[in-house]
């Protein structure tokens, strides 16, 4: 059988991991974590990791509360407990803690990780991403300060809660016989086309949004829709929820304020990786496993 890029659960789900919530309200218990020697750090700076080059591959969790100075500081995140240690996610802020690394973007190392570690790093990403983008009370105005382990910000004025933000968006595989349709953006890599997508919009039903943006992209009116899988995409707080569609075929309207290029493929055309006329996306992606998985149907 054809090998399936990415399958369930996809890369950036975070496996093996107790977000102990409960704990997050514990400040005795999380004062112990934060000196405990076998606690692990994921350490960011401007969403970049800091990671050290091992003879064993790059280690993305380089900071211990001893390298921190005793204890891990309380602006670091409490993100749970995998294998039984705990696991903090610390914004750097521009401050090097006194140890030799290199920054990089979380996308060029999850390939060379596990899913467990690919997933606390992407889980530590999108909550970085949302403390930096939320220092302000949406309410008031005020500053904001973060509370009950880094999974609440409170504002020191009016005192209403902020929780981080996951935006849902549909992605989808528009099918027609042994057709699919692919669609190139301006921001994509050359050459690439992937599957169509985009956001919920506020008083949508995923498969509304599905039938809304198929129809806005490339003007197909679908028959039937089905879903098949998510992935979590912290670039920088999307969950991207996969569906398979199947159109009538036709003519493609497609929407140059949205896409450059958008075309019927043939199976076999895909499926011959020598004389392929596009790049597919990433293997990272939800977008390479819908792919993947109707091309291993024939």
């Amino acid at each position: 059988m054809r090998p399936i890029a990415n399958p369930p659960p996809h890369l950036y789900t975070t496996v093996g991991l107790d977000r102990a919530a409960a704990r997050r309200r514990d400040p005795a218990w999380l004062a112990e974590r934060r000196r405990d020697p076998l606690t692990r750090v994921v350490a960011l700076d401007e969403l970049r990791l800091l990671v050290v080059d091992r003879p064993t591959g790059p280690d993305p969790f380089p900071l211990d509360p001893a390298t921190l100075g005793g204890a891990v500081p309380e602006s670091a995140v409490f993100l749970g407990l995998h294998e039984g240690r705990a696991v903090f996610a610390l914004d750097l802020a521009g401050e090097r803690p006194g140890i030799e690394g290199r920054l990089v973007e979380l996308r060029a190392l999850a390939p060379l990780l596990g899913a467990a570690e690919a997933g606390l790093l992407a889980y530590a990403r999108a909550l970085a991403h949302w403390h930096r983008t939320h220092r302000f009370c949406g309410r008031c105005g005020a500053p904001t300060t973060a509370v009950e382990a880094g999974h609440v910000r409170r504002c020191t004025a009016c005192a209403a809660d902020a929780f981080p933000r996951t935006d849902p968006a549909v992605i989808v595989l528009v099918t027609a016989g042994a057709r699919c349709v692919l669609g190139r953006a301006p921001r994509f890599p050359p050459g690439m086309y992937s599957t169509l997508a985009g956001f919920v919009e506020p008083g949508e039903s995923l498969e509304a949004a599905v039938r809304r943006e198929v129809r806005e992209e490339v003007g197909l009116e679908l028959a039937e829709i089905r879903y098949r899988s998510s992935q979590p995409w912290p670039f920088p707080q999307s969950l991207m929820l996969g569906f398979r569609a199947v159109a009538p075929g036709g003519e493609l309207a497609i929407e140059l304020d949205e896409l450059e290029d958008a075309r019927w493929f043939h199976r076999a055309e895909l499926l011959d990786e020598a004389n392929r006329p596009v790049r597919l996306p990433n293997p990272d992606s939800i977008a390479r496993f819908l792919i993947d998985e109707w091309l291993a149907e024939d």
